[in-house]
């Protein structure tokens, strides 16, 4: 459980960024087990 801050993206603006972000490196993480809106949001 995460806790909603007013600078946190709404879902309609995530939805238009994802596609920016570069395909996952070799050797880390994988992306299928990291949600990237968290951390974008986090950031």
């Amino acid at each position: 459980m995460t806790k909603n801050y007013p600078s946190n993206l709404t879902w309609e603006q995530w939805e238009l960024i994802p596609q920016l972000f570069p395909e996952a490196k070799p050797g880390g993480r994988s992306r299928t087990t990291t949600c990237m809106y968290p951390v974008v949001n986090a950031i």
